[in-house]
């Protein structure tokens, strides 16, 4: 969805926004940790367009503070500190990070120095376009339903063998009309789960032969123009699973 640090625009009062807001403060908590952990890059962009890197340091949840370490010598700290806010954007891994920050202070001492903020009310979690694509494996795999561009009177059913917000891959049978790439599938009629569905256009980009142990091809197909609302249908659903099997990447 966002593939850069550039903040994207963001009126909370719209009600679209409300599914990528993080609010509860264990979730909070929990992503500003790996961003230390990790040493993960974070921008700063203040509304006069001042934009500076630093690394989130240290988090004191008493006093409810970030510490950045910043370098002391950069141009760009006095205008931020003025400013006294900014957005900061930071991806983790496939997962850009967005949130409001305010009430700087600069802390020097001999031999370091940092950026201390209060901590954000609410952080904004986005899945990137083309980042994350979920393999699928099991007998609930989602199913892509749409006619055959140059038989129209023959509805497929394939099954998804992998999904991202980019696109997806298809497994056609042998048994099935085959497909050229190249071919516009028309309206594609996606069954993520038993409640979760979408359209969208797709095309065929490339048709490849792959070992399943039965006979057929994989469709490569990309999406053309999701929707507002199927695109957050998708995003919301490779974010649940994305987040599951890291749960159980843990047990």
């Amino acid at each position: 969805m966002f593939q850069d640090t550039r903040p994207a625009e963001i009126d909370p009062a719209v009600a679209q926004w409300a599914e990528f807001r993080v609010t509860h403060p264990t979730e909070r908590l929990r992503l500003l940790r790996e961003l230390r952990d990790g040493s993960v890059p974070v921008s700063l962009n203040a509304p006069d367009g001042t934009a500076i890197t630093v690394g989130l340091w240290s988090l004191d949840q008493t006093p409810q503070r970030l510490n950045f370490s910043v370098e002391p010598d950069a141009p760009q700290l006095e205008a931020l500190v003025d400013a006294d806010e900014a957005v900061a954007v930071a991806y983790l891994a496939s997962v850009k990070l967005q949130f409001d920050l305010h009430g700087f202070v600069l802390v020097r001492s001999a031999r370091a120095c940092a950026l201390q903020c209060a901590m954000p009310a609410e952080i904004y979690r986005f899945q990137r376009r083309h980042s994350y694509r979920v393999r699928t494996a099991g007998r609930n795999d989602p199913v892509a339903r749409f006619r055959h561009p140059a038989l129209p009177d023959i509805t497929l059913s394939l099954r998804m063998l992998d999904l991202s917000i980019g696109g997806c891959a298809l497994w056609l049978p042998s048994d099935l009309p085959p497909l050229q790439p190249g071919t516009r599938l028309g309206e594609v009629q996606v069954e993520l789960d038993f409640e979760t569905r979408f359209a969208a256009p797709a095309t065929l980009q490339h048709v490849t032969s792959i070992g399943l142990g039965e006979h057929g091809v994989r469709l490569g197909c990309e999406w053309q123009g999701l929707t507002g609302a199927a695109e957050r249908v998708l995003q919301r659903w490779i974010d649940r699973s994305q987040q599951r099997r890291r749960r159980l990447a843990l047990e």
